[in-house]
């Protein structure tokens, strides 16, 4: 019985990679972790395609709303806003995921997202064929850090607009 599931594992463990796109590697994959009542956090990563690719759609289990966010600076005010047609990934370029720029918004949080907790995260790809390859990312919840950095994901969204 023990062999069977052992082999049973393997299998499917092959199956995930097989189904991995080639094209895109995500590195550094985190979420900043919650305080009580927060109903919103932020993902953040870097991606590296191989070929030009758009990141053009984002999920996760853990929230009811997830989008793809923008952080810019706006007549002299920092604005956020929803990236509706994705994110361009330009061959061999590594493009960051960061606090205060491009980032993952999870909104309408079922629970808290406490340190060390591990959020399934959905990126779906697009090639400039047009077709989509799909990669589902384990990102590792981190502590808050200092104010500053925890602006972009800890930001109030009540008046974000979906």
């Amino acid at each position: 019985m023990k062999q069977l599931l052992i082999s049973t594992l393997l299998a499917l463990t092959a199956s995930a990679w097989a189904q991995a796109p080639a094209n895109v590697e995500v590195k550094d994959a985190w979420v900043r972790a919650t305080v009580a009542q927060q109903k919103s956090t932020g993902a953040f990563m870097q991606l590296s395609a191989r070929a030009d690719t758009r990141l053009v759609d984002v999920s996760s289990p853990i929230a009811g709303v997830v989008e793809l966010h923008e952080m810019a600076m706006e007549q002299d005010v920092m604005r956020m806003r929803a990236v509706k047609a994705g994110l361009a990934l330009p061959a061999g370029k590594p493009v960051e995921l960061k606090p205060g720029g491009y980032h993952v918004m999870l909104m309408d949080l079922k629970g808290p997202v406490k340190a060390g907790d591990v959020v399934p995260v959905t990126l779906v790809f697009e090639g400039q064929g047009g077709q989509r390859e799909t990669l589902v990312v384990k990102a590792t919840a981190r502590p808050l850090g200092n104010a500053a950095a925890a602006a972009p994901a800890a930001a109030d969204h009540s008046q974000h607009k979906h």
